[in-house]
């Protein structure tokens, strides 16, 4: 397969949207953690406790989901250098290697998003009683 210049430019725009969306994310978990904080301050009940053990979590995979998207842009940008100075093999590789980082970036993203989901539940679970 020839690699030109245009299909790890395609890139750019689709993993500078995610970087978006990974950050909205992480602005609202921060909004709420610190929404939770005044809350658990006032009273410290089981399922407050439940939720700050869920955003632990939920942080430190967004953290990494955006840390696997960076890396992905930057290898993108590489391997677009890479094509420029005509050393093909390694911009395959280098392009291969940007797209694990962009699907390992999207799987944290599918887990992040089933710990909301959980979170979520809990939420309900408590109004319900």
């Amino acid at each position: 397969m020839q690699l030109s210049l245009s299909i790890p430019a395609l890139l750019f725009p689709a993993i500078s949207l995610t970087m978006l969306a990974y950050n909205a994310r992480y602005l609202a978990i921060a909004a709420l953690i610190r929404q939770l904080h005044k809350q658990f301050e006032e009273t410290s009940a089981q399922p407050l406790k439940q939720q700050i053990q869920l955003l632990r979590r939920r942080l430190g995979i967004i953290k990494n989901m955006q840390a696997t998207a960076i890396i992905s842009f930057l290898l993108a940008a590489i391997t677009m250098f890479l094509i420029y100075v005509e050393l093909d093999l390694w911009a395959h590789v280098i392009f291969g290697v940007s797209l694990g980082f962009l699907v390992i970036s999207l799987i944290l993203s599918l887990s992040e998003v089933q710990l909301s989901t959980k979170a979520l539940g809990i939420q309900l679970k408590n109004m319900e009683k």
